[in-house]
């Protein structure tokens, strides 16, 4: 069951111009394109005459043409032209999705058009703020976006999927603080004293001994962000120092479900360091793009063993528990929906 009524990732900001793109949304086909004064309009991708994708089609002005049958549809959804016929065309509409921009994506609303409030948007605040730089990507993966929720919120799969980067003995070694503040999901680990790894050698410059921590969130229904970062043994003064004196970004990853198992991957990283150098963040964007691979091997391989094992349940332990609560949160999300459904019915 996906969890409508909430604004979830469609694109980049700059992936969306004036050539029609489509996008796979909980299951709803949807096209997007830019209005020549740069406003986004979302439409459900079907033309309701032959149900060709409109994302097949061409943008005239700021209206869409279907390319089967040359129907045209202006940025409201409403039929506009139809040529080799004189009959009215007023019952004749493509479904629209409330679109909001912001933090360098494109949001749009899954669930009732009337309920979409932008500041229903998870706080993103490190994409925008003064004196930060924030770049990244997309994936498209073949696996629930819940999985990659527990691969988010449980970070000691680094050690040894991501052995060359980011990866340290020490995040196994390292205590767990497990906590939640309403639906938002915290998990804090503190490293002290121990080696640079690879990845923040190159990204903070710091040889030697460091402090390192990693302070996972999860906004739910689909947004985790990581603060994490480096610094020089004893600058800090433990996790909830003052984190600013050494190497500091946020991690960001949102998900947004494209079908049953598979889903949309937008990340990122903001960071408060070389934000003047933009060779500097696009060599960043390259290496943490590596690294996500990486995870997207595993998931997939993850998902496929979860879809040849029927009946198996995951098992969970110590480390699986920023996962879990993460999961009971969308659990009553979606057991939420389902009474509203079935009051409504």
């Amino acid at each position: 069951m996906f969890i409508r009524n909430q604004w979830y990732v469609a694109a980049w900001d700059g992936e969306v111009g004036r050539k029609p793109l489509a996008r796979t949304l909980l299951g709803e086909p949807v096209v997007m394109y830019r209005k020549i004064s740069g406003e986004v309009v979302a439409l459900a991708d079907a033309c309701p005459h032959r149900m060709l994708p409109l994302s097949m089609g061409m943008i005239e002005g700021d209206d869409l043409r279907c390319r089967y049958h040359g129907v045209k549809f202006n940025a409201a959804g409403q039929c506009i032209e139809m040529p080799g016929t004189a009959q009215k065309l007023d019952f004749m509409k493509a479904k629209t999705y409330p679109v909001v921009e912001r933090y360098r994506f494109v949001w749009v609303w899954i669930g009732d058009a009337d309920k979409a409030d932008p500041d229903l948007l998870p706080d993103l605040w490190p994409c925008e703020k003064d004196g930060w730089a924030f770049e990244g990507g997309a994936y498209f993966i073949k696996a629930n976006y819940k999985l990659m929720i527990d691969n988010l919120m449980d970070l000691t799969h680094e050690t040894h999927v991501h052995p060359g980067s980011i990866g340290q003995a020490e995040i196994l070694e390292a205590p767990l603080e497990v906590s939640h503040v309403g639906d938002d999901i915290f998990v804090k680990r503190w490293m002290p004293g121990v080696e640079n790894p690879p990845f923040w050698q190159m990204n903070s410059g710091i040889r030697g001994k460091v402090d390192r921590w990693q302070i996972c969130h999860f906004m739910a229904p689909h947004a985790v962000i990581i603060d994490v970062g480096v610094a020089p043994v004893g600058v800090v003064g433990g996790i909830d120092g003052e984190r600013t004196k050494g190497a500091n970004g946020f991690v960001i990853d949102l998900m947004t479900p494209s079908g049953e198992d598979t889903c949309w991957y937008f990340w990122g990283l903001a960071r408060s360091f070389h934000v003047d150098d933009p060779g500097f963040g696009q060599r960043a964007k390259t290496a943490q793009g590596k690294v996500f691979m990486e995870d997207v091997e595993i998931l997939e391989a993850q998902q496929a063993s979860i879809d040849a094992n029927p009946g198996r349940r995951l098992r969970a332990f110590d480390i699986d528990g920023g996962s879990v609560r993460a999961r009971a949160v969308l659990d009553r999300m979606e057991k939420a929906q389902a009474t509203q459904a079935a009051a409504a019915e």
